[in-house]
This record gives C-alpha cells, structure tokens and sequence, in this order.
C-alpha cells in the first residue's frame, strides 16, 4: 500500500483539518478519534497499521480544534465535528468503508453512518460515547458550573488523563442535545461492533448495551472488556480491536465484493 501522505482539507469557512491518507483496497477504514484526542493515539495508529499490512485504504485524521487541525477548541459542536467527517468521508475516501469510532468518535461515525448509508459498510466503536453532552456532562454539573454556563455561556472543567481543563460550551451542550440518537432507532442497517471496558469511568458500559437496543441493524455485538477502562489501548485490547476489525474486513469484503 503507497502512502498518500498528509495533507489539510479546506472547509467552505476557511477551517483546515489535517489528515493522513495510505492508498489500498477497500473496504477502507476510517479512525475517528475522542473528544480531546488525535489521529496520533495508540489505537489510530494500529489501525493504519492493520490496513498497511492487509492493503487496505485508511484515512485518520484530526477534527476541527483538535490535534493539527485548525480551529478554536472551545468553538467545536457535534454537528460540526460530524459534519467534518462525512466531508472528508466524501472527498477523500473511495468504495465502501468501515469506520471505527473512539469514545466521541462512536457517536460520530453513528451520524457519519446515519448521513452516507451507501458508504459505509460496517462500524467499530471502541467505549463509544453516543449522547454523551446529554447523558454524561448535563447530570454531573454543579450549582457552579449551571451558573457559569447561564452568565458566560461556558464552564471549565477539570483536566483528564493529563490534559490541562478545557471549556465545555453552553453551545455544545445545547447542540449535542440536537444530535441525540439513544432516544430512538437509529436507522443504521449494517454490521456494528462495540468493545466497552466493565471498568469505564467515564462512559458506563450499559451504553454499548442502550447503544445495541436502539440500532437498527440486526447484526449487532457487544464486546464488554472486564477490567478494562476507558481508552482500552493496552496491548490486549489493541489486539482485540483487531480481531474484531478483521472480522468486519472480511464481512465488508463479502457483502461489496
């Protein structure tokens, strides 16, 4: 498989979003990263090395304030950041893909699958994080942080995994709430994966199981990981993402060959 090389897609309000492209065969794969992450973690780079070695195309990449993208952080919503996606979905990716979505990137690859349906061929996600604004950050906020939000329209919380604070906005907040997919079938028809560790502490496990009830698809797995946390990039898990992906390699294979 040749490398394609890195490069920036142009967005129409001047935004660039880095990327790295190899060239193969399809089904290709598509990584899309967690919120506060990049294209450059564990899990990414394994599977731009799973494709190397298998031929396959794969496209990583770093959403809108994220990484070497540009963009202010504190701007990001998660329409914009599922919009990013299906748009470099579109323009740099051919044939069939499966995408492969880490904790935020579960829920976008969901609303990638939901927009480009003929496109993608099966999903991957790793303690995804569907409804996550919703579910997770609104139920944990306190008498601070409401009252930040309703004076200043954002509140700063703390840093993780060795991450300086970050602003949450009133407008992510508000804008994740119009993206919520849990609350009803998801009209996503094809093979879905879902790998959550029991020991999560940041996205309960008994997501991927609200996750698999509310898919449409009837060809749905849910993988749950005892001991395992929130990034589950160990080396075990690492391999199991694998295997896992392999499996949806050869179903893609099958169904466009």
């Amino acid at each position: 498989m040749s490398r394609l090389g890195e490069g920036f897609l142009a967005r129409p309000d001047g935004e660039r979003l880095a990327y790295c492209r190899s060239a193969g065969r399809a089904p290709g794969v598509m990584f899309l990263h967690g919120f506060r992450s990049d294209m450059t973690g564990d899990k990414a780079l394994a599977v731009e090395s799973f494709c190397r070695d298998r031929g396959l195309a794969c496209l990583r990449f770093d959403g809108f304030g994220h990484g070497r993208s540009s963009g202010e952080f504190a701007r990001g919503t998660v329409s914009r950041w599922a919009e990013d996606a299906v748009a470099l979905l579109d323009a740099l990716t051919e044939g069939p893909q499966i995408l492969v979505g880490s904790s935020m990137g579960g829920w976008l690859m969901l609303l990638a699958a939901r927009s480009r349906p003929a496109r993608v061929a099966a999903l991957l996600g790793i303690a995804a994080a569907p409804d996550f604004t919703e579910d997770l950050i609104r139920p944990s906020l306190s008498a601070e942080a409401k009252r930040a939000l309703d004076e200043q329209g954002q509140f700063t919380a703390p840093g993780t995994y060795g991450l300086p604070p970050c602003p949450i906005t009133r407008d992510l907040l508000d804008d994740g709430r119009r993206n919520l997919v849990l609350g009803s079938t998801i009209p996503v028809f094809c093979p879905v994966r879902l790998l959550h560790g029991l020991e999560d502490p940041d996205v309960p496990w008994r997501t991927a199981m609200r996750l698999q009830q509310s898919l449409a698809s009837t060809d749905v797995s849910v993988t749950l990981v005892k001991g395992g946390g929130h990034r589950l990039s160990e080396p075990a898990d690492i391999a199991r993402m694998l295997r896992v992906l392999e499996e949806l390699v050869d179903k893609a294979g099958g169904a466009f060959a």
